[in-house]
């Protein structure tokens, strides 16, 4: 049980969270590209964003994973996105700072959700196989992981350079 929930439960909820924050920073990043602030969508990936690496602490554990420390990464980015962006209104170097930490974060929960995509979807999970508990691995969950990284790398320069809020209220 975690939070009331049975275990199965509690992590539907999870990955309901997560696919919010994807769905949700995948627009916002779109939108950095086009200059567009979306302050509501903004805030609701950054509290789901924030939602999914918080509760990724509550799933039961005996030692120290490689999922902890993303998660506390991406809280330590987010905290810092959210200053740049609600503190000092993305004022001077905090724009950049505040499209790189929300950029990684973004990151970083797509990263582990194809991690879990090759983990729990059978076609995946017969081209990268895993060896509990190391995750998946061969060419093609490389190159998966490879072109999300690409991808995000682009994105995020691109943003860099375009994205100039006129005011983010």
């Amino acid at each position: 049980m975690v939070l009331g929930l049975s275990l199965p439960a509690f992590t539907l909820v999870h990955v309901i969270i997560s696919l919010i924050g994807i769905i949700a920073g995948l627009i916002v990043m779109f939108g950095l590209l086009g200059s567009k602030s979306m302050p509501g969508l903004t805030a609701i990936f950054l509290l789901f964003t924030i939602l999914t690496s918080a509760t990724g602490f509550l799933f039961p554990f005996k030692e120290l994973l490689p999922s902890h420390i993303i998660g506390i990464i991406s809280l330590v980015l987010l905290a810092i996105a959210c200053f740049a962006l609600y503190g000092m209104k993305l004022s001077g170097v905090w724009r950049p700072v505040y499209i790189v930490t929300a950029m990684i974060s973004l990151y970083f929960n797509v990263f582990v959700l194809v991690i879990q995509s090759f983990l729990k979807v059978p076609a995946l999970a017969a081209l990268a196989p895993a060896v509990p508990p190391a995750p998946p691995s061969g060419p093609v969950f490389a190159v998966v992981q490879g072109i999300v990284l690409v991808f995000f790398v682009v994105l995020t320069i691109g943003a860099w350079r375009r994205y100039k809020p006129m005011a983010f209220a």
